[in-house]
């Protein structure tokens, strides 16, 4: 599995980011769907990094930085084929080791309540995030589970 940064969108990525916009569209009505498009992904406060099998996309992920000392993970999808190899464990921790190298403090993230998200909350949950109320621009919403790492604590699971 190769972990690499991507600097501009692709025909593949694009292709991955609508099966995360299919899967969360699925599960909750439109205005509780936070997810962003992939023309939102490559502003300067976003990294988005992908994780590549066999030389084809897999996973993905970002972060966006929120404050000096806060970041959002954002856009955390894997492809069904490509579960339950690692891929979404490689992105997340990849994601958490470039926050605390950038200096924050605390990572959060929203997703969803619904069955269908079990397995990302299983993933958040082994980093070590906790339950938190909504954070930055988010409110509440039945739809969405709110999640915080604190980054001067937790350690990266191997």
């Amino acid at each position: 599995m190769e972990i690499r940064i991507l600097p501009d969108p692709t025909p593949e990525l694009e292709a991955l980011v609508e099966t995360h916009v299919a899967f969360c569209d699925g599960s909750a009505p439109a205005d509780s769907c936070h997810r962003l498009p992939v023309s939102e992904l490559f502003a300067p406060d976003i990294t988005v990094w992908g994780a590549y099998e066999d030389g084809a996309l897999v996973s993905m992920g970002a972060l966006k930085r929120l404050s000096a000392t806060e970041g959002e993970v954002k856009s955390m999808h894997t492809l069904a084929a490509g579960r339950g190899r690692g891929a979404g464990r490689a992105i997340l921790g990849t994601i958490v080791a470039a926050a605390r190298e950038a200096g924050l403090t605390s990572l959060s993230l929203e997703t969803g309540v619904h069955d269908q998200f079990g397995a990302a909350v299983g993933l958040y949950r082994s980093f070590g995030f906790v339950d938190c109320p909504p954070f930055g621009s988010y409110r509440h919403d039945p739809h969405s589970r709110f999640l915080t790492l604190d980054l001067t604590t937790a350690e990266v699971p191997a």
